[in-house]
C-alpha cells in the first residue's frame, strides 16, 4: 500500500497523498493508517509508544506537517521563495523532542511516539530543503506529484520510482510506438 522510494522519510510523508493534481488520494485516513506507515517507513520506529488522548491532535498535526513539507519542497523544485506558513508549521514540528535511538545486542533500533516522530520527519526535511546539493525532482510522470532525491549517477532519474511510473511511462511510449503506421512489425519466427 505505501511506497518508499523518495529517498528520505519526510518526502516519504508527502508522497502519502497520490495524484495531487487530477484526482487526489489520501493514504493517511485516519490515526491507524499513520501508525501503520510509520511502522513501515525506513529509519523510523516500527513501533510507536504511548498513544491515548492526544492521537486524534497528532494525527492533525501529522496532516498539517506532510502539507507544509510538500509546500516547501515544491518551492524549492520551483525555485521560488519558501511559503512562511509552511516555513512556520515545519519549524514548530521540528522544535519537539526526537525519537530515541537505543542500542542492543540486537543492533539499533528507533523508538518515540508520535510526537518525537513528527519532530524527527520535520528535520529531517529541514535537513533536505537546506541542502543546496540535494537535487530535489518532482516525477516526471505527468499524474504523479510525488517529489524524490535524485540520487542516481549523472542526475537523470526522471521518476519518483521504477517499478511503478517508470514502468508505466515506459509500456505506454512502446504502445505507442506499436501503434503508429510506420511502426516496424515485429519479428516473426521462422
Amino acid at each position: 500500500m505505501f511506497s518508499f522510494v523518495s529517498g528520505d522519510p519526510s518526502l516519504d510523508l508527502t508522497g502519502t497523498v497520490l495524484s495531487r493534481r487530477d484526482a487526489p488520494v489520501d493514504l493517511l485516513t485516519d490515526p491507524a493508517a499513520l501508525e501503520r506507515w510509520v511502522g513501515e517507513c525506513p529509519g523510523l520506529p516500527d513501533r510507536l509508544t504511548g498513544g491515548g488522548s492526544e492521537r486524534d491532535g497528532l494525527f492533525e498535526s501529522a496532516l498539517a506537517l506532510r502539507e507544509a513539507l510538500y509546500r516547501l519542497a515544491l518551492d524549492r523544485v520551483r525555485e521560488r521563495p519558501f511559503h512562511p506558513a509552511a516555513l512556520e508549521t515545519v519549524n514548530v514540528s521540528a522544535a519537539g523532542p526526537p525519537p530515541a535511538l537505543r542500542l542492543s545486542d540486537a543492533g539499533a533500533r528507533i523508538t518515540g511516539d508520535l510526537g518525537a516522530v513528527l519532530a524527527g520527519l520535520a528535520r529531517s526535511g529541514i535537513a533536505v530543503l537546506a541542502d543546496p546539493g540535494a537535487r530535489l525532482k518532482e516525477c516526471g510522470r505527468e499524474s504523479c506529484t510525488r517529489l524524490y532525491l535524485d540520487q542516481s549517477r549523472g542526475a537523470r532519474r526522471a521518476w519518483c520510482g521504477m517499478d511503478g511510473c517508470g514502468n508505466r511511462v515506459k509500456a505506454a511510449a512502446y504502445r505507442a510506438r506499436r501503434r503508429r503506421p510506420d511502426a516496424v512489425p515485429p519479428r516473426q519466427k521462422s
